[in-house]
């Protein structure tokens, strides 16, 4: 596909090998093409690099923290648990919710968590509410050791967010999704590596190998799971799409 822009006719042309169109560039289609564009382009240049929550790198597209944080706020849970520690941003952005809400605290779990990262959030003022278990999430005695942090009749939500290889992220699948309630989510970010996959710095394996295919996999398997992106609880504006790095991500629990 070939997009062309012309600002003073105000047009984004759409061409492939067999098809030519012309879109008016303000529009919601002309939107939806040039988001695709910008978040992949924004991947390769690390453009999540650039944001913190509370004094943490958060490693996170803005526009997915503003969803998740609506999907928090409608669900309400009493534990969030977040595979994939990284600088411990979106712990700390997790926690702050909870702190806001009333209600919640946060569970996070890595495989390596360097000590530069566990001290900063041990010293963090938020630090009450947030929990850290080193280990690989996929790892039995982890697994277990999470259960063991939540109470019967708790209210989860996931957060899937370490190794993204589609065979890591099924086994984090089946390992957690029994912890989800009825009505919350279990999330598998970054699916947009299938979308990356042939930019600098993207892997050709990554249009089949992704936490996206993984949660299509599971809720294909999976009664008690729909694959549903969550509506937003506030649109005035025409722009339908989604700007993610988390397509197809979110798995809610219908039983």
């Amino acid at each position: 596909m070939r997009l062309t822009i012309d600002t003073e006719a105000r047009l984004l042309v759409r061409e492939t090998d067999t098809t030519r169109d012309e879109l008016p560039l303000d529009s919601p289609e002309a939107f939806a093409l040039l988001s695709e564009q910008w978040v992949t382009v924004g991947w390769g240049q690390r453009y999540s690099y650039a944001f913190t929550w509370l004094g943490r790198p958060l490693i996170q597209l803005p526009e997915d923290m503003l969803r998740v944080q609506e999907v928090v706020f409608r669900v309400e849970p009493d534990v969030i648990l977040e595979t994939g520690v990284a600088h411990g941003g979106s712990l700390v952005f997790y926690a702050s919710l909870c702190k806001a809400l009333g209600r919640g605290r946060v569970i996070g779990v890595d495989i390596e968590i360097r000590p530069h990262n566990r001290e900063a959030l041990e010293a963090h003022v938020l630090a009450p509410l947030i929990t850290l278990i080193e280990g690989s999430s996929t790892d039995a005695g982890v697994v277990a050791e999470v259960r063991s942090q939540i109470e019967p009749g708790e209210r989860v939500l996931v957060v899937l967010d370490s190794a993204h290889s589609r065979d890591h992220v099924l086994a984090e699948l089946e390992a957690y999704a029994p912890l989800v309630s009825v009505g919350s989510y279990v999330v598998a970010a970054d699916g947009i590596m299938a979308a990356v996959a042939r930019i600098p710095g993207g892997r050709p394996e990554w249009t089949q190998d992704n936490p996206m295919e993984a949660a299509r996999e599971f809720a294909a398997r999976s009664a008690d799971f729909v694959l549903e992106t969550p509506e937003p609880l506030f649109v005035e504006g025409a722009v339908v799409s989604e700007v993610t790095y988390w397509p197809s991500g979110y798995l809610r629990r219908v039983s």
